[in-house]
């Protein structure tokens, strides 16, 4: 048996509240993947900025890699079906 002390079951408004904060959770999980990446390896990071792909470094200078075409704006709810 565990030693954790056992919770409640989740209720449907506990659980609605726990998932809006999945994409906030996400930004921050993501920006600190990158400047840990960025302060701890002294890697380059590969992004997109501005319409670019850019490499940034470690001491902050930014080369930009290529110009990116525009994308297409696509409706929310859209279902996306890969061509065979």
């Amino acid at each position: 048996m565990s030693s954790r002390t056992s919770r409640p079951p989740l209720t449907e408004r506990g659980m609605q509240i726990a998932e809006r904060r999945i994409p906030e959770l996400a930004a921050k999980a993501g920006h600190e993947a990158y400047r840990t990446t960025l302060r701890d390896t002294g890697a380059v990071t590969v992004r997109t900025a501005s319409g670019q792909l850019v490499e940034r470094k470690r001491d902050g200078s930014v080369t930009v890699i290529k110009d990116l075409p525009l994308g297409k704006r696509v409706k929310p709810g859209t279902i996306l079906r890969r061509v065979k």
